[in-house]
């Protein structure tokens, strides 16, 4: 793989990499703005499949980042993605928030909210308008053998106050009550970070993951054949990466060391020797 220095195409984790819940880090806008001013490009890549494109576009807006759609690739991007390209299902229970099956709808998949309408197929995200009708539904549909997806399978996700159940939380409740696990769409998946490679008309060798959890975006990274970049603003930490199975290429204690180390390398700075770099 190239050099930090020779990485053309930054594809970024969002909650815990640029901000935490609604709070922006004070590194992120002078990072893409370097980004772009070196004639490069860079794709937010959320797991987070409760909001859509636009919904992150209007989030970035009010923390002082102008994007555009194109420049996301949600899970729920690749969920459409993947659903389209096998024989379609009958009809899908949409176990996620208003946002999520709106978008799967507008897509062209066959949504409900009413598992009694010859539902084939369940399919799950991260829902903040969870009730337990839904978790009822779930459990009757999963026992009566239907198909099962996921969007996401992150455990938890982080917010202001600390973390709340994501859906692999939720995913892992009902497999507690019914013994169903799902086919799992979004990181550690290779699907997102592929899809925006293509997109951005960038080679793997070019590209490098940037996130703060090594279940999800770091294993993402390396199942797409590109190399990571393992932040320390978000949920992991140092002791996770004791523990994991999966290894980072860098450890940076931020987007702001990832920036300085970049800059340094462009200018021609010899790589550095050593993983990890605090902020």
């Amino acid at each position: 793989m190239a050099g930090l220095g020779d990485k053309e195409l930054f594809l970024l984790d969002m909650d815990g990499t640029i901000y935490l819940d609604r709070d922006l880090f004070p590194w992120t806008i002078p990072f893409l703005e370097a980004v772009k001013r070196n004639g490069c490009q860079y794709r937010f890549l959320t797991n987070n499949s409760s909001k859509s494109g636009e919904d992150y576009i209007r989030k970035l807006a009010g923390m002082g980042i102008e994007a555009v759609r194109e420049e996301f690739v949600t899970s729920v991007d690749a969920l459409i993605a993947d659903l389209l390209s096998r024989p379609p299902h009958k009809l899908c229970y949409v176990f996620g928030t208003k946002s999520f099956r709106g978008q799967l709808q507008a897509a062209g998949i066959p949504v409900t909210d009413r598992r009694e309408d010859g539902v084939d197929c369940l399919v799950i995200g991260f829902d903040t308008e969870l009730t337990f009708q839904k978790l009822e539904d779930a459990c009757i549909l999963l026992n009566e053998g239907v198909d099962f997806i996921a969007a996401n399978p992150d455990w938890v996700c982080p917010t202001w106050y600390g973390s709340v159940p994501d859906c692999g939380s939720v995913c892992e409740m009902l497999y507690r009550a019914t013994g169903r696990r799902p086919r799992v769409i979004g990181k550690p998946q290779p699907s997102m970070a592929r899809l925006a490679m293509e997109r951005a008309g960038v080679p793997p060798e070019k590209a490098v993951m940037v996130g703060d959890r090594l279940y999800t975006d770091i294993a993402a990274g390396v199942n797409a054949g590109v190399d990571t970049a393992f932040v320390l603003s978000g949920e992991g930490t140092r002791a996770d990466l004791e523990a994991s199975p999966v290894k980072p290429t860098w450890v940076f204690g931020s987007v702001a060391a990832l920036h300085e180390a970049w800059e340094r390398e462009r200018a021609g700075a010899a790589p550095s020797t050593t993983r990890e770099k605090s902020v």
